[in-house]
C-alpha cells in the first residue's frame, strides 16, 4: 500500500516536471520570471527554465530512490543489508553523471553570459546617471538631456489620496527609445551607488560613482515598461522609478524633434528677463521635485537629517551663497551638487522660490543670466 502511495506520488511528481517545461504555461505563474519583451530577457527565461526542469529531475531521482530504498528494503520487512566497499562503478558513475550535467548546464549559460556583455554595434547609448533620487539621461548620439524623477502625486504618498494605478513607478520623463533597436547603457552615478533595474528588459546593472558600467537591450514590442532603482541609496530610495517607453521609429523620431525643440525654447528662455512671479510660480515646481524629499514641501526639513529653508540663514542671507549652495552643494553632507542636473532657468527659479516661500519674504530674486554667470 505504501509502495503503491509513493508512485503515485512521483508519477505526480513527473507529470509536474513536465508542466514546468512548458514555457507559455509556466510563464503565466504569477511568481515565475516574466519572459520580458527583449532576446536577453527571454534566454533569460528559458535557462532558467531549463535549470528548474533539471533541478526537478535530480530532485524526483534522488528522493524517489532514496524513498523506495526506504520502504522496500525497511527492518521490519526483514531485509539484512548488502556489504559492500568501495565500488569503483559507483564511485565512476557519481562522478561523471553529475560532470555532464554541469556541462550541459554550463553550455547555455556561457553563451547567455556572452550575449548580455556584447554591447557592440548598438544603434543608440544613453549615458544614464544616478542622483538621490532621480536618473538622468543624456542621449550620446542626439544631444537630448533630461532629469526624470518621480511623478506620483504627494498626497498619494502621505496617505490623502487614493493610489493610483502604478503607485511610485510613473516619472515626468520617462526614457523613449524605438523599437527593434539596439540601445546601449552607460551606467553611472553621481553620489552613491544605484541600480538601474527594468524587469521586462531582463538586465540591471548597479550605478558607481566614478565607474561606468554598460548593458543593452533591443524591445521588439511598443510599450511602456516600468522599473526602479534596485539599490538601496538613501532615505528616499523607494521613491526612484524607471519608466521605459518603447516607440515605432516615426513616432521616435517626433519625440526626438519635440525634445530638441523643447531644449531650443530653454535656451532662449534662459537669455530673457524673468519677473518675479514667474520665476516663483516655475521655482514651486522645480522645489517640489528635486528639494522637497528632504527639505520637505513646508520648508521646515527633518529634525536632525535635513535644515530647514524657512527663516534659515542660507535662504535670507547673501542671494550669491545661496546660489552657490544650491548648484554646487555641500561636500560631507546630503546636499547635492544640482548645477548639472538642472538648466539655468530652472536654478534662477528655485533660488528665487525659495527666498521668497514660507515668510521668508526676502524680495530678491535671481535671474538666469545670473547663474551662466556663476558657473
Amino acid at each position: 500500500m505504501l509502495v503503491n502511495k509513493i508512485k503515485r506520488t512521483l508519477t505526480a511528481a513527473a507529470a509536474m516536471t513536465a508542466l514546468l517545461g512548458a514555457t507559455n504555461a509556466a510563464a503565466d505563474y504569477a511568481l515565475n520570471l516574466t519572459t520580458g519583451v527583449t532576446p536577453i530577457s527571454r534566454e533569460a527565461h528559458t535557462l532558467h527554465m531549463l535549470i528548474l526542469e533539471v533541478c526537478i529531475g535530480i530532485g524526483v531521482v534522488v528522493f524517489g530512490a532514496m524513498f523506495i530504498s526506504i520502504v522496500r528494503h525497511r527492518k521490519s520487512r526483514g531485509v539484512q543489508p548488502a556489504q559492500f566497499h568501495e565500488s569503483t562503478a559507483v564511485e565512476i558513475l557519481w562522478t561523471v553523471v553529475p560532470f555532464l550535467i554541469l556541462v550541459g548546464m554550463a553550455i547555455p549559460a556561457t553563451k547567455a553570459l556572452v550575449a548580455m556583455e556584447d554591447t557592440s554595434d548598438a544603434d543608440i547609448s544613453i549615458k544614464v546617471t544616478g542622483y538621490q533620487w532621480r536618473w538622468g539621461y543624456d542621449y550620446v548620439d542626439s544631444g537630448i538631456s533630461f532629469i526624470s524623477s518621480l511623478a506620483t502625486p504627494k498626497d498619494q504618498i502621505y496617505n490623502k489620496a487614493e493610489k493610483g494605478e502604478h503607485y511610485l513607478l510613473e516619472v515626468d520623463k520617462p526614457v523613449v527609445v524605438p523599437v527593434n533597436k539596439k540601445v546601449r547603457l552607460l551606467i553611472t552615478a553621481n553620489d552613491v551607488i544605484h541600480a538601474w533595474w527594468v524587469p521586462q528588459l531582463g538586465m540591471k546593472k548597479d550605478a558607481i560613482p566614478g565607474y561606468i558600467n554598460e548593458m543593452w537591450f533591443k524591445i521588439d514590442k511598443e510599450g511602456t515598461y516600468r522599473g526602479q532603482c534596485a539599490e538601496l541609496c538613501g532615505k528616499d530610495h523607494g521613491f526612484m522609478p524607471i519608466v521605459v517607453v518603447a516607440k515605432n521609429e516615426a513616432d521616435y523620431a517626433q519625440w526626438v524633434a519635440e525634445q530638441k525643440g523643447t531644449a531650443s525654447a530653454e535656451k532662449q528662455a534662459a537669455q530673457r528677463t524673468w519677473s518675479k512671479d514667474e520665476l516663483v510660480a516655475r521655482g514651486e515646481t522645480v522645489y517640489n521635485t528635486s528639494c522637497a524629499a528632504c527639505h520637505q514641501a513646508n520648508g521646515e526639513g527633518v529634525s536632525g537629517a535635513f535644515p530647514a529653508l524657512k527663516g534659515s540663514a542660507i535662504a535670507t542671507g547673501p542671494v550669491a551663497d545661496h546660489l552657490a549652495l544650491v548648484m554646487h552643494g555641500k561636500p560631507g553632507t546630503a546636499m547635492a551638487a544640482f548645477a548639472n542636473q538642472l538648466s539655468d532657468v530652472e536654478l534662477a527659479a528655485v533660488v528665487t522660490f525659495e527666498r521668497n516661500a514660507w515668510g521668508n519674504n526676502v524680495g530678491d530674486l535671481v535671474q538666469p543670466s545670473d547663474v551662466k554667470a556663476a558657473r
